[in-house]
């Protein structure tokens, strides 16, 4: 099961050009210029920035300027957005990746506490956009379901304080199976990393696939 996907995506992609544009850059092994696309696509450059624009806006593509193009200005290189909703398109070749880097991971005698390390940088990275949210906890599940983890949001009946957020679906699930201790290494340090970044809240207990009450974490604010 995946994580619903937000309404201004769905719109976003409602348009047959943007869907056509989507799929160019999800099956794009690197980012694409305007130019590319409209190639691919037998269109016009003019026609094609606007809807990436509309794309840009929705979160779904995010935009790098690479060197200059023909006319001195910065050359725009579009890409799938690390922060679009999953949708099956992804290319082949990152699950494979993924593989082969825990097979590396494992090769090299990575601890738990290395994918931790790995998970708090990411962390940090995320929470970055996110430290004007109204509060740690709704800027954490944010992200989570933007990541697909399709987070569920309970109380805790003694703390007031503290939430404990379930983990109703892992789109690394596979791999988690595979090597628990690195997969759920990096998304307990990402959890520790984001809101560590947001200042206001600590992690009171990560719950891993290994452990008796598997796949949640409980947060407390400070």
């Amino acid at each position: 099961m995946r994580s619903p996907v937000p309404l201004d995506v769905l719109k976003a992609l409602g348009d047959n050009t943007r869907y056509a544009i989507y799929l160019e850059l999800a099956r794009a092994s690197h980012p694409l210029t305007t130019a590319d696309i409209a190639s691919s696509l037998s269109l016009h450059p003019n026609t094609v920035r606007p809807h990436l624009e509309r794309m840009r806006d929705a979160g779904i593509v995010e935009v790098e300027a690479a060197g200059r193009g023909d006319v001195g200005r910065p050359q725009h290189r579009y890409s799938v957005s690390s922060d679009a909703p999953s949708l099956g398109l992804e290319p082949p070749t990152i699950p494979v990746l993924a593989r082969m880097v825990l097979a590396m991971a494992k090769r090299l005698e990575a601890s738990a506490d290395d994918a931790e390390a790995v998970g708090r940088d990411e962390g940090r990275r995320r929470a970055a956009p996110l430290e004007a949210a109204p509060s740690t906890l709704e800027a954490l599940v944010s992200d989570l379901d933007r990541l697909g983890f399709d987070p569920v949001v309970a109380d805790v009946p003694a703390d007031p304080d503290a939430a404990t957020i379930g983990f109703a679906n892992c789109p690394f699930a596979d791999l988690a199976r595979e090597h628990p201790e690195l997969v759920c290494g990096l998304h307990r340090g990402m959890v520790a990393g984001f809101v560590e970044r947001m200042g206001d809240t600590d992690v009171n207990e990560f719950c891993s696939l290994t452990h008796r009450t598997p796949c949640q974490v409980t947060v407390l604010a400070r």
